[in-house]
């Protein structure tokens, strides 16, 4: 099995800083350092180089999973992750390993000019590792982009159910929106929380905004309204339309005695009444 000769290692060492300045220049050219400053787009490829070069003189397997690619591999996890937040895809990551290929096999050619059969050997093998290196940074870039996403719809779902404070001992959920069993989650946990933290006696759930009511969003509904219960609070849902009625009474649905009004005003007026507020107009 070929491995990389000493003297192609020689050679990264010994030409590290042309390699530098023609990668640079190739990423630049190829968009990957898009969001990206160029002194740290720079000192990136400068770092990498090091430990790449450092990696190839310990010795050792040239398999990219080895221990001696340890920390090249929690660099380039690292800077996966680092162009996952600026916005950067998975294509002009990888192309941060991929654009080194170029003033590499250029290098390559130059030292073996006179040996065909070697040179194919090393452009093969130095291929393959630069592959290696670039799958890993698309796997880890996967990964970490994943982790933003998600990140951001829990965001978003914590920003689409607001709890307000109507009134001391009343809140209200408005929702917006599909009603799935994730957002029942973040709904539940947020509401439950804000009823504990006030101390507050009603919950009222707006679902004005809601499109559609069916069996599957009135299980979430149930669901909600059964811990608001288990905290010891009473629960209003408002907003419920007549297309919406509807609609619970043709599929059968039993809310179990539920207290429904028709818009949020209603709701808030028989939550006053319940803890005894009486409001009139000033003279």
């Amino acid at each position: 099995m070929a491995t990389l000769q000493a003297h192609t290692i020689q050679a990264l060492h010994t030409h590290r800083p042309t390699l530098l300045t023609e990668w640079v220049a190739s990423l630049e050219a190829s968009g990957a350092t898009r969001n990206v400053k160029g002194e740290d787009a720079k000192q990136q490829a400068s770092d990498f180089l090091n430990l790449l070069i450092a990696a190839l003189q310990q010795g050792g397997s040239q398999q990219v999973g080895q221990e001696n690619w340890a920390e090249t591999r929690v660099f380039l996890e690292k800077l996966s992750h680092s162009r996952a937040l600026v916005g950067q895809d998975s294509q002009q990551t990888a192309s941060f390993i991929f654009a080194l290929k170029g003033p590499l096999f250029a290098l390559l050619q130059r030292e073996y000019a006179e040996q065909p059969t070697q040179l194919a050997e090393q452009l093969w093998e130095i291929s393959e590792l630069l592959d290696a290196l670039g799958m890993h940074t698309i796997r880890t870039f996967q990964k970490s982009r994943e982790s933003v996403i998600k990140r951001q719809q829990e965001e978003l779902l914590e920003l689409s159910t607001p709890v307000v404070k109507l009134w001391d001992g009343v809140l209200a959920l408005p929702m917006i929106g599909t009603l799935d069993s994730q957002r029942t989650q973040v709904v539940m946990e947020s509401l439950l929380q804000r009823i504990v933290d006030t101390g507050s006696e009603i919950a009222i759930i707006d679902i004005t905004g809601v499109p559609t009511v069916d069996t599957l969003v009135a299980q979430h509904l149930l669901k909600t309204v059964t811990a608001i219960r288990l905290m010891g609070a009473d629960c209003i849902i408002s907003g419920v339309r007549p297309q919406i009625a509807q609609t619970i009474v043709h599929l059968g649905l039993d809310l179990q005695g539920v207290v429904t009004k028709a818009n949020l005003a209603d709701a808030l007026a028989l939550a006053l009444k319940r803890l005894g507020v009486t409001i009139s107009k000033a003279v």
